[in-house]
C-alpha cells in the first residue's frame, strides 16, 4: 500500500513544483502478478483509501497524481505473493525472471480484462487524476511482441491478434472510469531485439490507438526488459548520451496527433527545455532528475537554477529497486527518507559552534555543506590540490565520468556557504589541539586493501591504475574480491589499452553487487575487449617469476589449483580506514569518539557536554569507519551534522 513514508516522497516533488507525479510504477492488478520489486497492490478495494489520503496531500500543492496500472504477465516469479502459476501469452520463459509461464486460457484473459478495469475504477475512487498502462515488457507488451506472443487463435499472428488484447482492457478501462479520467500508455517504440517490435511497426501501434480514441496521452520509452542487457538500455545510466531515444520519441508525435510524454536520461531542465521547445515531446518525465533534487521547479522559478542538484545517471535508485531494495539516491540521502532527514536544513538554535570537518570527500563536503546551513563556523580541510576523494578517482574511469557531478555540486554549495576552505592541508593531532574546535569531524576515508594475499607486495591497486601511478601491464589478472564497480572500472580502463585480461572473483558472478542496469554495461564493454571471466576462483598467493608473476588460484567449491603467469596483478578488496587522527584524537574528546547511536537514528541531537567539560566532540564519517559507497558517506554526514 502507498503508506506515509511512500506519500511524503511524492509530496516532497509537489512542494518543489512539480506539474504531475506518477506513482506505483508496475502497480499489480491482479493476484497472478506479484510483486517482484515491492510493487503496489492495486486488486483489491483496501487500497482506496490510501488513494484518497495520496491523493488530498499532492493535491493540495497544485500537482497532479497518476498511477501505474499493469499485469506483469510472465515478468515475475510465481514464488511469491500468493504461489499462483506465471501467465504469459505463450508458455516462453523470461530470461531475467525465469518462471516458465502458463499460456493464458480464454477464462484467464476475461478474467485479467476486468480486474484492469476494477483496478483503474479504484483509482477514480481515490480521487486520483489518471492511471498508466504499463505496456512495455509486461502482459500487454507480451502479446505486443512476436518473439513472445506465439498464439494461433485471435490473440496471435497478424498485428490486429496481437493488440487485440490490450485494446479491449482499454475499452473495459474506458467502460468503468469513463472520458473524463485520464488514461494513457506507456510501451517502447523499439525493442531492440531482432524479432521484436520494431519502429515502423511501433508507428503503426501508435495510430491505432490514437483512431480508437481510447487514450489521452502515450509514454514513449525504447529497448526491453526481459533480459538485463535490454533492461540497460531500457532505462539508460550515464554510460548513454542525454536523451539518446529524444528522436523515436519526435517521430511518434510528428505522427500522432496526441500528447506525448517521454522519459530516458533527460537530467536537466535545458535538455527538458529543448525537447519541449522544439516540439519534440509534450511534456518531459524526470523520475530520477527529482530523485536527486524534488525542488527542481521551485528553484528555478526563484532564479536558482544553478543550485539544482542534476543526476548523474549512477541508477543507484533504479538498481536497488531491481535488487528488492528502497530506492535511494546516491548523492541525496533526503530522497526516501523525508520523515527523518529533511531536503531543508534548518538554522540551528544555537549556532557559531566552531567546526572542522577533515578530509573533501563526499562525506567531508556533505558535513561541511550541512554544518554551515545550521549557522556554524565551519573550516574544511583536504590533503589533496583537489575536493572529491575518491570520487575524484572513480570518476576518470570512461563512461562513469560523470560522477564528478556529485562534487562538483557539494564543492559549489560549500563555497557558496562561506566555509573555509583548505586544501593541500594534512592536519596531526596537535593542530587539534591548539585551536579551540566545539566539533571536530573526521572524513579521512579509505586506503586501498590489497594485504589479503600471500605476495600481495607484487599486485597493485585499482587506485594505482586509475590514478595513472602505475604504467598498465600487457598480460593483466584483475581479481575482484569486492563485486562493485571498482574493478570493472579498472578492467575496463586497462582493456581499452589493448591489454588481455582475465577478470577473477571468488563470487558466482562478476560485479555481483551491481544491479542489471549498471552491470550490463560493465558486461557488455569487457566482452567487447575479450576480457576472459573467471567466476568462482580465489587468488590465494603471489609469487614473482623473473619478469612475471606466478598467481595461484583456488576454486571456491572443488578446492583445486590453477596458476597463471602474468605481467601484472590488479587486487580489489574495499579500502581499509585511514583513521589514523581520529585514533590519535579519541582520548583528548569529550565523548571518546562514539556517536549516540540511539540519538542518531531518531533524528536526535548528539548529547552535549562541551560546556561543562570543554574539549571537542569527535566524530568519523564515511569510508574513515569502513569501506562503504558514496551513498553511505553522504547519509553519515546528513544525518549527523543536521542536529549539531
Amino acid at each position: 500500500m502507498p503508506g506515509l513514508r511512500y506519500q511524503l516522497y511524492h509530496e516532497e516533488k509537489a512542494k518543489g513544483g512539480i506539474a504531475l507525479t506518477m506513482f506505483g510504477g508496475s502497480s499489480i492488478i491482479s493476484p497472478d502478478s506479484p510483486p517482484s520489486f515491492g510493487q503496489l497492490d492495486t486488486s483489491t478495494d483496501r487500497v482506496i483509501p490510501y488513494f484518497n489520503e495520496f491523493a488530498e496531500r499532492i493535491h493540495a500543492h497544485g500537482a497532479g497524481l497518476i498511477c501505474q496500472l499493469t499485469h506483469v504477465g510472465r515478468r515475475t516469479h510465481w514464488q511469491s505473493g500468493y504461489w499462483l502459476p506465471v501467465v504469459a501469452p505463450s508458455p516462453i520463459r523470461e530470461p531475467a525472471h525465469r518462471s516458465f509461464p502458463k499460456m493464458l486460457e480464454p477464462a484467464d484473459i476475461s478474467r485479467i480484462i476486468q480486474d484492469f478495469g476494477e483496478a483503474a475504477s479504484r483509482c477514480q475512487q481515490g480521487d486520483l487524476d489518471g492511471c498508466e498502462i504499463l505496456v512495455s515488457g509486461h502482459l500487454i507488451g507480451q502479446f505486443w511482441t512476436p518473439l513472445i506472443n506465439k498464439r494461433h487463435d485471435h490473440y496471435g499472428g497478424s498485428l490486429d491478434n496481437r493488440l487485440r488484447f490490450g485494446l479491449e482492457v482499454l475499452t473495459e478501462i474506458r467502460r468503468r472510469v469513463g472520458q473524463e479520467f485520464i488514461v494513457g500508455i506507456r510501451f517502447s517504440v523499439d525493442d531492440m531485439a531482432e524479432g521484436g517490435i520494431q519502429y515502423d511497426e511501433a508507428l503503426e501501434i501508435t495510430q491505432r490507438h490514437v483512431d480508437s480514441g481510447l487514450v489521452d496521452y502515450l509514454n514513449i520509452v525504447c529497448g526491453n526488459n526481459w533480459a538485463n542487457d535490454g533492461l540497460a538500455y531500457t532505462i539508460p545510466n550515464m554510460s548513454f548520451p542525454i536523451a539518446p531515444y529524444l528522436m523515436l520519441a519526435s517521430g511518434v508525435r510528428q505522427n500522432a496527433n496526441i500528447p506525448i510524454i517521454h522519459a530516458g536520461r533527460i537530467p536537466d531542465l535545458s535538455s527538458a527545455d529543448f525537447a519541449i521547445r522544439e516540439g519534440h515531446v509534450d511534456l518531459v518525465g524526470m523520475t530520477r532528475s527529482h530523485i536527486a533534487d524534488p525542488h527542481i521547479v521551485r528553484k528555478l522559478e526563484q532564479g536558482e537554477e544553478n543550485l539544482i542538484r542534476t543526476c548523474v545517471g549512477a541508477n543507484y535508485c533504479i538498481d536497488r529497486i531491481y535488487a528488492g531494495a528502497a530506492a535511494y539516491c546516491i548523492q541525496n540521502p533526503s530522497t526516501g527518507r523525508e520523515a527523518q532527514l529533511p531536503h531543508l536544513v534548518t538554522l540551528s538554535k544555537k549556532p557559531g559552534k566552531r567546526i572542522i570537518v577533515i578530509g573533501g570527500g563526499p562525506a567531508g563536503l556533505e558535513a561541511a555543506r550541512v554544518s554551515r546551513a545550521r549557522g556554524h563556523n565551519v573550516t574544511l580541510c583536504e590533503a589533496a590540490g583537489k575536493l572529491g576523494g575518491q570520487v575524484r578517482l572513480a570518476a576518470r574511469a570512461g563512461w562513469r565520468r560523470d560522477l564528478i557531478s556529485i562534487v562538483d555540486w557539494l564543492s559549489a554549495e560549500v563555497e557558496r556557504g562561506g566555509c573555509t576552505i583548505k586544501l593541500d592541508t594534512y592536519v596531526e593531532p596537535g593542530q587539534i589541539h591548539t585551536e579551540d574546535w566545539d566539533v571536530v569531524i573526521i572524513a579521512t576515508g579509505g586506503l586501498p586493501n590489497i594485504n589479503v594475499v600471500e605476495g600481495a607486495q607484487h599486485a597493485v591497486s585499482v587506485w594505482d591504475i586509475l590514478s595513472g601511478e602505475v604504467t598498465p601491464g600487457k598480460n593483466i589478472l584483475v581479481f575482484d574480491d569486492h563485486g562493485q564497480h571498482q574493478a570493472a572500472a579498472a578492467a575496463e580502463f586497462l582493456a581499452e589499452t589493448g591489454a588481455m585480461i582475465e577478470f577473477v572473483t571468488p563470487d558466482r558472478s562478476a560485479f555481483i553487487e551491481l544491479g542489471p542496469t549498471n552491470a550490463g554495461i560493465h558486461f557488455r564493454n569487457l566482452y567487447t575487449h575479450s576480457v576472459q571471466f573467471s567466476m568462482n576462483w580465489r587468488l590465494i598467493s603471489i609469487q614473482p617469476e623473473h619478469d612475471l608473476l606466478l598467481a595461484k588460484l583456488r576454486n571456491e567449491y572443488s578446492k583445486t589449483q590453477e596458476v597463471r603467469k602474468v605481467d601484472q596483478i590488479v587486487i580489489e578488496h574495499g579500502t581499509c580506514p585511514n583513521d589514523r587522527l581520529f585514533m590519535d584524537l579519541k582520548d583528548a574528546s569529550t565523548n571518546s569518539g562514539e556517536a549516540d547511536i540511539g540519538a542518531l537514528l531518531k533524528g536526535q541531537p548528539q548529547p552535549w557536554n562541551n560546556s561543562q567539560t570543554g574539549g571537542y566532540q569527535l566524530f568519523r564519517i564515511g569510508d574513515a569507519i569502513t569501506s562503504r559507497n558514496i551513498h553511505a558517506a553522504i547519509l553519515d554526514a546528513r544525518r549527523l551534522c543536521k542536529d549539531l
